[in-house]
């Protein structure tokens, strides 16, 4: 029995079972995690879907930046564009039933052995305690019957900063941005969420989240995460674990073996 955490599989089925077989996951026996982009950019996000329901228990997610985008856009928010890859589910008669399912998906997981997945991340001035809660609100208001005004206010202009003043929709918005396209903050901890590069060749001037300490987290809690392709998984953290290598862009889809802490990968192929 063995309990995997795959990076983002962003609609890349074909990948998600080649990787799968290397790992030899049994779902009657093992658990699949996830942390987010189950779709966007790739194109098999219906099998995608389908294959990872079809799975039951045996898979948890949380959500990820693509999978709240493909959400607006069921409900007319947001304008699917070509690049998403959303046709097949867009037209599919069990479109009900997919967004149903990613409605009940939380924004952070809380695993055995004090281990938590968050599709970017955890923002640096939140305990773990605080960054549940926070997923807790969010999915809160996905499931209630106005959950579609969430989405609508998830794409005003919002300040980047934290403060546990906010209310509102600005703070359903940062907590959001933190959880699904934080990569780097700034020194006075506000979100930096433009730049998307490689931290050497970044400004020196803005923190990788997972660099900026956290004094309310212990040395103990770790946190696994995606969204973030350019780091192909490196932190230099033994605590802070990316399995984000970048498979829709033609690199690696990865897989953290959370028994035996190692990672394993298959490279893209056409």
């Amino acid at each position: 029995m063995s309990d995997y955490i795959v990076g983002d599989i962003q609609g890349c089925y074909d990948g998600l079972k080649r990787l799968l077989k290397k790992i030899a996951f049994d779902p009657k026996q093992d658990k699949l995690f996830a942390v987010g982009d189950l779709i966007g950019r790739g194109p098999q996000a219906l099998k995608t879907l389908d294959y990872l329901i079809k799975l039951g228990d045996s898979f948890e997610t949380v959500l990820g930046n693509h999978d709240l985008h493909f959400l607006a856009v069921t409900q007319g928010i947001k304008k699917a564009r070509a690049e998403d890859g959303f046709d097949a589910l867009l037209k599919s008669q069990d479109l009900p039933r997919y967004v149903n399912w990613l409605r009940k998906k939380p924004l952070m997981l809380s695993l055995p052995n004090e281990t938590y997945i968050c599709h970017a991340g955890l923002f640096p001035h939140w305990s773990i305690k605080k960054g549940l809660k926070l997923s807790t609100r969010i999915s809160q208001k996905l499931q209630s019957d106005n959950w579609s005004s969430l989405l609508e206010k998830m794409y005003e202009p919002t300040d980047n900063v934290w403060s546990p003043n906010l209310k509102g929709s600005a703070k359903d918005n940062f907590i959001i941005n933190a959880f699904t396209r934080m990569r780097y903050v700034t020194p006075n901890g506000a979100l930096e969420l433009k730049a998307k590069g490689k931290p050497t060749n970044t400004s020196s001037s803005l923190i990788p989240w997972f660099n900026q300490v956290n004094h309310k987290l212990s040395d103990s809690e770790t946190i696994i995460f995606g969204h973030w392709a350019a780091l192909e998984g490196e932190t230099r953290s033994e605590q802070f674990i990316g399995v984000d290598t970048g498979f829709v862009w033609g690199n690696k889809l990865t897989a953290y073996n959370l028994r035996n802490k190692q990672k394993i990968s298959i490279n893209y192929t056409k």
